[in-house]
């Protein structure tokens, strides 16, 4: 699939609009997603709160899973969060790091506008057998 094809699948997610996700990049089995960070993603003692750098890391896990033209969902995923994110913006990089026919798993980085990593998060798909109607497999 073409990046403007993944962005106008995207563009209908509602949640990753509302929390003011960016789809930047995208190419078979990679993501690229920022975040500007404003005060409603902040926890109680002011640093973005965790459900946001999990929504960052998961809406780019979505868009790689999904760039081969096949509906894939989450089946599993865990996070490690490595310091504290506050100002500024986020970029959430997903990787493949290996599919077969069934399942997919990617890696996802979140980095700070200093180039900090802030989290990573490992996701594995389940891969749906049929293609997404009007969506090559690449």
């Amino acid at each position: 699939m073409t990046f403007e094809a993944v962005r106008k699948f995207f563009e209908r997610d509602r949640f990753a609009q509302f929390v003011g996700l960016e789809l930047v990049d995208a190419s078979p089995g990679r993501a690229l997603v920022r975040l500007a960070v404003r005060d409603h993603h902040r926890n109680g003692v002011g640093l973005v709160h965790g459900a946001v750098l999990f929504t960052l890391a998961d809406f780019a896990f979505a868009v790689a899973s999904n760039s081969h033209g096949r509906t894939a969902l989450g089946i599993n995923v865990s996070m490690a969060y490595h310091q504290a994110a506050r100002d500024g913006h986020l970029l959430a990089e997903a990787m493949e790091i290996h599919r077969n026919d069934t399942l997919a798993t990617y890696r996802v980085d979140i980095r700070d506008d200093a180039g900090s990593l802030i989290a990573t998060f490992l996701g594995t798909a389940y891969r749906k057998r049929e293609p997404r109607p009007g969506s090559a497999e690449l």
